[in-house]
């Protein structure tokens, strides 16, 4: 029996050799994600407020491939614009994660502008820049994998969270948008829609013991979700696994949605 080239033997989820830049990493979904990535051999760039990343990029020095990290507060649009090229300088990008996110909540009535701009810079402005400035190359190359973090808001109203709600809705519009332009140049974006997490976001729901209730009865799998659920639809989405998967927002939820 003749072998397989060594080359079938690899795995489609195997990420060895490849480098991702994952945004918002110091806690949460995002170093969840960082450390899925990690796991199946990725090298990492991490971009967040300075000290933000440091305790991700020390768990992650185990893993075999490298870890850095660069200062960005995301809502600083030329920032992006500077550390994407520095970042695109010193090496070949070929993952995209934004999950940098903010979350305020207030009745309608009362958001201020200040409010709302701070919440849409950060979770569509911002993140689009980042697309834009990494994912050029990629697009010139013919070759790359974003990936966005959107929300269950991105598909619904919410409450109390309208500038949310309106950023997470922009998010897979933009996601879609930029697969439709360039799956051609083999460049597959895409997204993740989170369910209700037990993350920082959602202390005040935890903390209410209605609102809390009422979210878990309605979720088949009875519980909250762990930032470590979003891992593995991360890792996949990245992968050679999701090659043929564009303008998708997958939703990792514990059918929530289904209900």
């Amino acid at each position: 029996m003749t072998a397989r080239p060594a080359a079938d033997l690899r795995s489609p989820f195997d990420l060895s050799g490849r480098c991702a830049v994952v945004t918002g990493a110091g806690r949460g979904l995002g170093q969840a994600i960082a450390r899925g990535l990690a796991q199946a051999g990725a090298d990492l760039v991490l971009l967040g407020r300075p000290g933000s990343h440091s305790a991700t990029r020390d768990q992650l020095a185990g893993f075999g491939g490298t870890v850095a990290t660069v200062d960005l507060d995301v809502s600083d649009h030329d920032a992006i614009e500077r550390v994407a090229a520095q970042v695109n300088r010193d090496r070949q990008v070929d993952i995209l994660v934004n999950n940098a996110g903010v979350i305020d909540r207030e009745d309608s009535v009362d958001v201020s502008r200040q409010s709302w701009n701070r919440v849409v810079d950060v979770n569509l402005t911002g993140l689009f820049l980042l697309c834009q400035q990494f994912g050029r190359p990629m697009t010139e190359r013919g070759q790359g994998k974003i990936v966005n973090v959107a929300s269950l808001l991105s598909f619904q109203g919410g409450l109390r969270v309208a500038a949310y709600a309106a950023s997470k809705h922009g998010v897979a519009g933009v996601t879609k948008a930029l697969a439709n332009e360039w799956g051609r140049f083999g460049v597959q974006v895409n997204a993740i829609a989170p369910g209700y997490m037990n993350t920082d976001n959602t202390t005040a729901l935890r903390a209410d013991p209605d609102r809390s209730r009422s979210i878990l009865e309605r979720i088949p799998a009875g519980r909250w979700g762990d930032a470590a659920d979003i891992a593995g639809a991360a890792v996949f989405l990245s992968s050679a696994a999701a090659d043929y998967v564009n303008g998708h927002v997958l939703v990792v939820d514990g059918g929530w949605m289904a209900r």
